[in-house]
């Protein structure tokens, strides 16, 4: 499907808010909040597999960016509300070698047990169901990623296969049809 750049063609709010998180799109700077968890090897351990460089975050957030434009919907800022801060990034995801879309999440290590990751995911199942109905979302994790199994798991996504994907076992949760409860 060809998509103009019009932001009126997106399939989806640019905006999602939950009681502590606002999810937003991007904006130039928030590269540098961002970097915190691409410059973390521990965070990038399981999807890039080494820390990312100033300029290769600031890739990696114009690739979601961009998203949005070739797809009509993409990754969001999240923004926690009471300070502004970034946090990371969450939301729908689709580049070309992904075997289907799939729910994102990455956060700064720092914010990491708080409950910030499901509270976002959470709003994206909502926001899918309504604007995206037609999408099977998965979360596409390494079967070694314990923290985002659990999340995966947290969220109501169950495990549906273990497939290889770039050179790596990884398992393909799949979040509910009907995000009822969530």
């Amino acid at each position: 499907m060809s998509r103009s750049f019009d932001a009126a063609n997106f399939l989806i709010p640019q905006t999602l808010e939950t009681g502590r998180l606002r999810l937003r799109p991007f904006e130039h700077d928030d590269w540098r909040a961002l970097h915190e968890h691409f410059s973390d090897a521990e965070c990038t351990r399981f999807t890039f597999r080494r820390a990312l460089t100033e300029a290769a975050t600031w890739r990696a957030m114009a690739s979601m960016a961009g998203h949005w434009l070739l797809r009509g919907y993409g990754p969001y800022a999240v923004e926690e509300k009471a300070t502004g801060s970034v946090l990371g990034t969450v939301g729908p995801w689709y580049p070309l070698e992904w075997p289907e879309p799939e729910i994102k999440w990455t956060l700064a290590r720092r914010h990491w047990g708080r409950g910030y990751a499901s509270e976002a995911v959470r709003a994206v199942q909502r926001m899918a169901h309504q604007h995206l109905p037609q999408l099977r979302l998965i979360s596409l994790i390494d079967s070694r990623n314990e923290a985002s199994i659990r999340l995966a798991l947290a969220v109501g996504a169950t495990l549906e296969r273990e497939i290889e994907f770039a050179g790596w076992p990884f398992h393909v949760y799949r979040h509910p049809e009907q995000p009822g409860g969530i």
